[in-house]
Formats: structure tokens, sequence, C-alpha cells
């Protein structure tokens, strides 16, 4: 099964070998404030480093990004070594210093804090988070380190990171704290795990379903925060959706646990309000799901020989969603580029022969005029017992993580998607994403919508994410998504529309070809004009947290609509003086683009 393929420029690449604490003195509210870099006075000494070190067991490090050494000492074998494990994402997740993505042109570039607290528990990030606070530092946090808009990633900051804190807990009658709910089956899931773990202990040795991430290597904690999407999500919602009970420490450096019935505006703020922006989680709780009996994929590329082909072959495509697969069963993509069209998808919950008599019209349709079509790669379709889906043992289309006792689990205990290796260290070039409403599905709409997929994907690659749009969902599921924080657009969309590309990292030092920065630049131009093409059809969308464009303007209204307003009171009651920052985070807007000044007024 090929997950996805999402970003075009990954060909191998020659160099890749496989409480609360006392104030600040600005909180009077006497100046606006700065945050303390290493070379500004009130840094802290020596001394202090040490006695924090000592509050968390020892757990400090200096950490360094993955490219550092060859910077330092280009082509030198202290070099080579340096970028052993560059396209394995668990590799980097498992460095503090290390990001899934290697940058993004013009907007970030990878740069280690100045410290880390390798935390181990809720205590050591409450003594972080109190350090900070006392000296007026940049903090930022990292779980799985996925974030595309570099949210674990700032220069003179101190990094609290929760990769250690990766205990699972299923329960078989779970009932939030305070809370008169019925029993219901959950895990509770520790924020540095990611979803590869949760799905082994739930899915593969439980026998049960939990919804969250597509890919295995994302962090818990950032993926629910950010609302949340997996394959399946058009049968199980979002995954902040499932979110029953979370463990955060808030800004004041006070551990609380918040549900539906303690601290409600700050536990609905966690189901979709972005990671990073009203504390730092150090554990979940998810209710799970009965697992369906199968999960399948269906697979294929063809080539037209025409525009005119091109445009027909786009209609039937499209036609043949909207008709037989707009429905909770389906997931994941098709993607349209130039002249041709791929199938990505996903399945759950049908035997191998209804997928395959799902696809069989269109497919047809297609051999019938072998002038017009040519299959690059033929149609494959298929289904399997839904608790092997991510045994790594059995699944061929998944990749392991052959590093002994990588992150203190055994070495087969993590794996990741074949289609989604393109992504690791890819240094991000354009990216967007917008939520397209299903009454663009509707005969008098879908002409317009074929026309703008073929007009962009002359442009750049257009990818339709079935899976991030809740349209056609079970009732239930689109009703508890309107209940999160993340736009309410999501439960009418049919998909989310995705148009990204990147290539190598630009860094000094490295081995191989430099990259093409000018071809950068003229992608990233693509990509813009191919999502304005899209844009034309929906003109309001809204677009997803985690996977959208650095540098749109309109990021308040995009990620979360009329609920903007809600969600800024609820960030300055439980963090006053804007101590939590992310970039395009609920109260960023009152900081400078680094976070290090504050430019509005508590």
């Amino acid at each position: 099964m090929r997950r996805r393929h999402l970003l075009q420029s990954a060909a191998a690449w020659p160099f890749v070998a496989a409480f609360a604490a006392p104030l600040p003195a600005w909180a009077s509210g006497a100046a606006l404030p700065h945050r303390v870099r290493p070379s500004n006075p009130g840094w802290p000494g020596e001394d202090q480093w040490d006695a924090l070190k000592r509050d968390v067991g020892g757990n400090l490090v200096r950490p360094r990004t993955v490219w550092a050494t060859c910077a330092a000492s280009p082509g030198t074998p202290a070099c080579l070594a340096s970028l052993a494990d560059v396209r394995n994402p668990f590799a980097l997740g498992d460095n503090p210093g290390g990001t899934q993505v290697s940058g993004w042109l013009d907007a970030w570039t990878p740069a280690a804090s100045a410290y880390a607290v390798a935390a181990h528990s809720t205590a050591d990030v409450v003594a972080a988070v109190k350090f900070a606070r006392r000296h007026s530092l940049r903090l930022v946090v990292k779980g799985g380190g996925h974030s595309y808009l570099g949210g674990s990633n700032a220069a003179d900051s101190l990094l609290i990171w929760t990769r250690a804190m990766n205990r699972i807990e299923l329960h078989d009658a779970f009932v939030p704290d305070s809370c008169a709910t019925a029993p219901t089956h959950a895990v509770t899931l520790g924020a540095g795990c990611m979803w590869i773990d949760a799905y082994t202990d739930v899915t593969t040795i439980a026998g049960r379903y939990v919804q969250g991430g597509g890919c295995t290597s994302v962090g818990v904690a950032g993926l629910v925060q950010g609302g949340g999407f997996g394959s399946f999500s058009k049968r199980y919602g979002l995954a902040a959706a499932s979110l029953l009970q979370a463990e955060i420490v808030t800004a004041d450096g006070v551990p609380r646990t918040v549900n539906a019935s303690r601290d409600p505006d700050l536990f609905w703020a966690l189901k979709g309000g972005g990671g990073g922006s009203f504390g730092i989680v150090t554990k979940l709780t998810l209710q799970t799901h009965d697992l369906p009996a199968r999960f399948g994929y269906a697979s294929a590329k063809i080539k037209a020989a025409s525009p005119a082909a091109y445009r027909r072959l786009a209609g039937r495509l499209v036609d043949h969603y909207a008709d037989a697969l707009f429905n909770p069963h389906w997931g994941e993509a098709l993607n349209f580029d130039h002249d041709q069209v791929e199938v990505s998808m996903v399945c759950e919950g049908l035997t191998t022969e209804a997928a395959q008599a799902a696809w069989a019209p269109f497919f047809d349709w297609v051999r019938a005029s072998p002038k017009e079509f040519v299959f690059i790669e033929d149609a494959d379709i298929g289904t399997s017992a839904a608790q092997g889906w991510w045994d790594l043992q059995h699944n061929p289309a998944m990749i392991l993580d052959k590093r002994p006792g990588a992150d203190g689990r055994a070495a087969a205990g993590h794996g990741w998607w074949r289609g989604d290796g393109d992504q690791v260290s890819m240094f991000v070039h354009g990216y967007d994403s917008l939520w397209l409403p299903a009454s663009l599905l509707g005969s008098g709409q879908r002409a317009r919508l074929v026309d703008a997929l073929v007009a962009a994907s002359q442009l750049m690659t257009v990818r339709l994410h079935f899976n991030k749009g809740l349209a056609a969902a079970p009732p239930e599921v689109s009703a508890a998504s309107r209940q999160c924080a993340t736009n309410p657009a999501v439960a009418d969309a049919f998909c989310l529309a995705i148009v990204a590309t990147g290539g190598r990292p630009p860094f000094p030092g490295l081995p191989g070809p430099k990259p093409d920065m000018a071809a950068a630049h003229r992608n990233a131009q693509a990509v813009a004009q191919a999502t304005a093409t899209l844009k034309q059809l929906a003109p309001d969308a809204g677009s997803y947290i985690s996977e959208t464009d650095f540098f749109r303007t309109d990021w308040r209204q995009a990620f979360w609509g009329p609920h903007y307003t809600r969600l800024k009171s609820i960030k300055d009651h439980y963090d006053p003086d804007g101590f939590f920052f992310v970039h395009h985070g609920v109260g960023s807007e009152d900081w400078s683009p680094d976070g290090f000044t504050r430019i509005s007024a508590a």
C-alpha cells in the first residue's frame, strides 16, 4: 500500500546513507517584554543551568541539528555519519535537534535550541516551565517533530522534549475525572508517543481502533491539538473529537487535568486549537473504537494522450468519486498532475470483492479507450485483516526502523509507510491547502471543479485528501467535529486539497550537487498560482493548521473560522503574558515573528 507521495522532488539524494513561578520583570506591564537570548544580560549562568539539570534528574542536553557537523566539517567522515539517518523519521525524532522536514524556503531553517530538557515526567516539564518563565526565555516543545511550520524549532530557546514520555495504558471502562459519563474503552498516551506506538498497542495487540495520524512517526499530542486526521477519518472523524481527558502544564507552572467538567474551556481549546499555545500537554486519553474486520487500498496511475483526453479522464474520475466513493469507507487521495491521475486511496469495512466492485466501472471505462489512456501503474485493489494493518513484521508496505533499541523500544517497534518517505528531511519550497466544500460535487458545480483541477495541475500536482474533509461522514462524526475548536468548515468539506513541493536541503557542507534555489523559488510561485486557481472555487475556504502555507495572512480565519475569538479569550485567561508562542498560533499576533519581542500589550 502506497499511502501517499506528498512532495515531488524527493528522489534519492546522493549523500544519504540510509506552583506558580515568580513572574519576570516585564510582567507588570510597565514595558513591552523581550525574551532573553544568550547574548543578552539576564541569560542564565552556568550555575543556574546546573541547578535546572539537577531539578530534571540530569536530563538537560545541548542539542545540535543533524546538519551542523557538515557545515563545520564538510566532506569528513563525521559529516557523512551525521547524515546516516536523515531519511529515517524516527531517528530525527530521537534527536532533540532533529526536525521532520529540513526547513522551508524563505521561512525557517533548522536551528537547535540552546538547551533541551529531555523530560521523563510531568515534574520535569513543570521545572522547565518555571525556569523558562523565571528567566524570560523563549520556550519550544517537541514531541514528534513533524511541524512543517517549524513550531518545535527556535534558536536561542529552551526546548522541552517529551520523547521519553511514552507510557501507554489501555482502559476497558474509562470515566474522565469529575465526569458522570458512561464508562468507555480508551487509551492513555504519554506526550512522547507516536502513532505507531498507539496503533501497535491498541490495534495490533488489543484489536481495537484509535483515530490518529496517517504518518506513523507523527507525535500523538501535537496531532490531537491540531485537530488531527488519519487515513480513516472519513469514518471516525477528527482525532481531537476522541479526546476524553488531558494533562497539561499551563504558564503558571501548574499541571492540570482537564476534561469536559474540569477546565472545560481549556479542554475545548486543546481539541484543535493548536499545539504549543495553551500549555504543554504531558498525556492524553482518547476513546477507542470497535475495529472493522478489514482495511484496504486502491492504487493506479493513468496517463492521458492529449489535453482533451486528460480533461475527460479528470472529469470521469471526479464523477466516479462523487457517485461511488463519497462515503465513510474511502479515504486518502486522488492526485492530478499535468496529464496523469494517480489513485492512492484506502478503505475500511469493505471486503476485497466490494472494494474491487466499487472501482470496476471507472477502470473498465479507462481500459475501453487504450488510444487515449495508458496505465503507467496497473490498478491494484485489495483488503486484509484490519488488526494487521500496522503489524510491522507482516506488512511489506512499511519500512522498519532497524536501529537497535530505537527510542527504548525493540528495533521492530517502529516503522513508516513507504509512501511517506519522500517527506523526510525535505526542504519545503511551497505548501498550501484548502478545504473544498461538498457543494462542488453537485451536478451543477462539478464541471467548475474539474476545470480548476485541470488548470491548477498544469502548474503543480494537486492532491485531494478525502479523509481530511468530513462531508459524507456519519452524522455523529460530523456533529463531533463541530464540537472541536477546528474550523467548522471541515464538516462541510469533501476533501482537503493540498498543493506542495520541495527538494534537497540547501545547507553548507553537504555532499552532492547544490540545489537550484532559483528553481525552488519558481516552484514556490507555481504552488501559489495553482492554489489561487483552486481558491476561485471557494474564496473563503479554510485551511488545516498542520498542513498549510507558512506565509498566509488570514491564518486566524483559515484555521479556526468563527472560533478564533473564543480561543483568544481562553489564551488570554490561562496565559495572559503570552508565555507560549508558536508561529501563527493563537495569540501569536501579539509578538514579533520570532517570538522574542512583544508588540501588543496583554
